[in-house]
């Protein structure tokens, strides 16, 4: 059975952690008002990723060997607490720039536990025939979050400010943590057979495709996610939050009916299109001058994405054993991850240089370029 109780509470929970992030695709909006220009927004929201690439090794071998709950509630309790460290920043942006950096890390820190233990957590307990539309649906909770949070944050911060902002970005975590503490743990850590190495399985030709995949797509999420919203201010659109919301409607409608179709027909062959229509939302931007072209640039780029996160998702923990599956989804996350870093800070600089129509033709143009990887895979038996 895929819709169990637990599957529904995990839904709920990664709903509300995601929430706590997405409020924070305006946290541009902050640094600009400080003084920040699209460098800094760069380097400001790369750091939060460059912290969530750089310790999945650990936070994928903790939750193989610590356990996907305890791992996830530690994850929730950060991202709980450290939004109220921002209310500690005020003045010019150069003279807080460093501590805004390191709280930035300890909240991508807080992210990466969340997202690869509960994307662990439920492909334990997913039947494996039903392993995309089960990743699908469960991954519609954090698309969902991805439209709420911002919806939420910019009502909040227009009637309220930022510290009101910030305050309410981290509630929604702390609702996570609650919503799991009655959940079982549907594996038991064994130390007597830990699996191969983070760094053992990255190395397998399958993994490594996967990596350089999640890669490309986190640096075309790194467009959306990071400037967004200065093109929404830049060309004077009504409100940032109808792009996130076309975005994830359009992936939600997908998923039901992707998730099957891609169980049927395998992983494989879904792929491309994927990856077509992700970049063909982006390089839609470019274009974007209304509120009904925007939310048709986040409507095709949301579809892109209902399709890619969980093929990608599925492709890589498919057939393998549960001891290596928090280590697999660190690969897969880590990846995303690496990219939306590397994302932020190169489409930073490009965009000073040649301004926001560039950022987006650059992120397009990488998701595009996973096409030459878009290959079969063959299954492998389960082994270490």
């Amino acid at each position: 059975m895929l819709y169990t109780p637990a599957f529904t509470a995990m839904f709920l929970a990664n709903f509300c952690t995601v929430s706590s992030f997405g409020a924070f695709y305006l946290f541009p909006l902050f640094i600009t008002e400080h003084g920040g220009d699209k460098s800094d927004i760069g380097l400001i929201m790369g750091g939060f990723a460059l912290a969530s690439a750089l310790c999945r090794p650990w936070v994928a071998n903790m939750i193989d060997r610590l356990g996907r709950k305890k791992s996830y509630l530690i994850g929730c309790l950060t991202m709980a607490v450290m939004p109220l460290f921002y209310l500690t920043f005020a003045g010019n942006l150069a003279d807080f720039y460093l501590p805004l950096l390191v709280v930035r890390i300890v909240h991508g820190i807080g992210l990466a536990i969340c997202f690869t233990a509960i994307f662990t957590f439920v492909a334990d307990i997913i039947p494996p025939g039903r392993l995309n539309e089960g990743i699908g649906i469960f991954g519609a909770s954090g698309l969902i979050g991805t439209a709420i949070g911002p919806l939420i944050g910019e009502m909040v911060l227009h009637r309220y400010g930022f510290d009101a902002f910030f305050i309410a970005a981290g509630l929604p975590a702390l609702a996570a943590l609650l919503i799991t503490l009655s959940l079982a743990d549907p594996y038991a850590p064994r130390e007597e057979q830990p699996g191969p190495g983070f760094f053992t399985l990255l190395g397998r030709r399958k993994h490594l495709a996967i990596a350089l995949l999640s890669l490309l797509f986190g640096f075309g999420l790194a467009a959306s996610g990071n400037f967004v919203a200065p093109l929404a201010q830049a060309r004077h659109l009504p409100f940032v939050s109808l792009y996130f919301i076309a975005y994830s409607t359009a992936a939600v409608l997908i998923r039901l009916v992707g998730g099957r179709l891609a169980d049927r027909v395998g992983e494989a062959r879904i792929l491309p299109y994927a990856l077509l229509i992700t970049a063909s939302g982006l390089l839609a931007l470019i274009f974007v001058t209304s509120a009904p072209a925007f939310f048709a640039a986040g409507f095709l780029a949301g579809a892109g994405h209902g399709l890619l996160f969980p093929t990608l998702n599925a492709l890589a923990i498919r057939d393998e054993p549960a001891r290596n599956r928090g280590k697999i989804t660190g690969i897969f996350t880590g990846g995303i991850d690496t990219g939306a870093f590397a994302g932020a800070v190169i489409l930073g600089y490009l965009g000073e240089w040649g301004g926001l129509e560039l950022i987006f033709a650059v992120g397009g143009t990488a998701l595009l370029s996973g096409l030459v990887l878009a290959r079969p895979y063959p299954r492998r038996p389960n082994a270490t």
